[in-house]
């Protein structure tokens, strides 16, 4: 490599409540030489900051543009409320979205749920972020209802939360855009696959030989050589040839 060649490097993004220090150290450990860098986006963000190229993958929310985007399911989340430790909804296991109906519930204006209708009453004012939420469910405000991912990453001592069993949930899955398939993507793909260091870096493998052509090597190694075939007819034939003795 010369001086003027850049070094190789790898950018994940990731959106709020993914976890990727997992595929990190595996990168890390398979592949010391390419540093991997982690770029935190929001998840209304994380399309254009792949279709930028500000990031090679990205692990985000679905759905995302097929025409655009190569896509890897990887989970489903369950969808959860955040409430006071004090709230009536925690005398239950689970609730589900009728159980909302009296309180207000908030809507931030970086939800990642597609409603079709919003549940309990709204509130005022739509929060900015689901952090901002949080605060306002720590007052006694209202209730927030969320991923459970997102629910964890602002997990606070005097809140809790219960699944909603009825609620759309969030998929989370590994992105790219389709026309920057690389070296690099397709060893984090296998890297996320739980594919082995051995299994061709979780690349692509060459293209199996077609079945003929295999046959004819195999017919090609067992085939004798002229010149074998010759000598052994020889030795048969001094040994038909061999005079009798008389008596």
């Amino acid at each position: 490599m010369t001086g003027s060649e850049a070094s190789p490097t790898f950018r994940l993004a990731y959106v709020p409540g993914v976890t990727p220090a997992k595929w990190v150290r595996i990168w890390s450990e398979r592949l010391p030489g390419v540093p991997l860098t982690l770029v935190d986006v929001p998840a209304a963000e994380a399309s254009d900051v792949l279709r930028s190229g500000g990031a090679d993958v990205g692990v985000v929310r679905l759905p995302v543009d097929r025409t655009v985007f190569s896509a890897i399911p990887l989970y489903t989340e369950s969808t959860v409320v955040v409430v006071p430790k004090d709230h009536l909804v925690t005398a239950a296991d689970e609730v589900t979205v009728a159980d909302l109906a009296d309180d207000i519930v908030f809507h931030p204006l970086d939800d990642v749920l597609d409603w079709e209708r919003l549940p309990g009453r709204p509130a005022i004012e739509r929060p900015a972020t689901t952090e901002d939420a949080i605060e306002l469910v720590a007052a006694g405000v209202g209730l927030l209802v969320v991923p459970q991912s997102l629910a964890r990453l602002h997990h606070r001592k005097d809140l809790t939360y219960r699944p909603v069993v009825d609620a759309p949930q969030s998929s989370v899955a590994l992105t790219w855009p389709e026309d920057a398939t690389t070296d690099l993507v397709e060893d984090f793909i296998g890297i996320v696959r739980g594919r082995t260091a051995n299994s061709t870096r979780g690349r692509t493998p060459p293209p199996a030989q077609p079945k003929s052509k295999r046959r004819e090597a195999a017919d090609a190694r067992r085939k004798p050589t002229s010149t074998g075939r010759s000598s052994r007819s020889g030795a048969k034939g001094g040994k038909r040839g061999k005079p009798r003795r008389r008596s």
